[in-house]
Formats: structure tokens, sequence, C-alpha cells
């Protein structure tokens, strides 16, 4: 857990050295080279799959590229950068500064990312 304190984290002004690598599974790329970058603010027994329970916070930072994901519950706010966001099935999702995004667990979505993409999430 990383909440025991009270801070304040300037999550947009972050440089990308201060967000730890998170190498994206090459079976995820669909084109470029994108690159991943994480910052963990708290997390809390999070579990992948149904029944996991625990929420996990965090900085998420993808650069422009294309990938898959099968998301869990996620909220998110995007902070800089843009992408399009294709789940399928549903809708296409326009993404930029100041957006907050919904995804539920189980959604297939494919992230375009046009200009490098920071997001503040929440996941449970």
């Amino acid at each position: 857990m990383f909440t025991d304190i009270a801070r304040v984290v300037r999550a947009a002004a972050l440089p990308d050295a201060d967000l730890e690598a998170d190498p994206l599974d090459p079976a995820k790329v669909v084109s470029g080279e994108p690159e991943v970058r994480v910052l963990a603010l708290h997390d809390a027994g999070v579990h992948d799959g149904p029944g996991g329970g625990g929420v996990a916070v965090g900085v998420w930072q993808h650069s422009a590229g294309v990938s898959r994901d099968v998301e869990a519950d996620e909220i998110f706010v995007v902070l800089s950068g843009r992408a399009t966001v294709e789940v399928e099935g549903g809708p296409t999702l326009e993404i930029g500064p100041g957006d907050v995004g919904l995804l539920p667990a189980g959604a297939r979505t494919t992230w375009t990312v046009h200009e490098t993409l920071r997001k503040v999430y929440v996941v449970a």
C-alpha cells in the first residue's frame, strides 16, 4: 500500500523517468513500438479476473502506437495526449485531456494512441 501518508502527486508534470517501465506483451502490440510506463500510487489487493476485489490507483502512460487489452473495471481521467479506444462490440471512444473514461471488466479494447497518453486510473 502506498497511501500511508498524505501527499500530492503532480501527475501531469512528472518526468517520464519517474514512471516505471511496464513493457507490453508483444502479442498485444498491433503496430508501432508503444512504450507503457506506470506509477502505482495505491494497490489494495487487485487481482485479475472475476471476484478479484481490491482497488488500485496510479498514473499510466502509453506512447504513440496501437495495442490491445482486456480491461478490468476502471475509471480514468486523461491528463495529456490523445487516443482512440475501440471497444469490441461497443463504442469507439475519442479521449483527450480532461476526459473521464469508464471501462467495464472484460471489455476487449484496441488503443490507438495518437499522442503520448497519460492518465490517472482507478481499477477495482
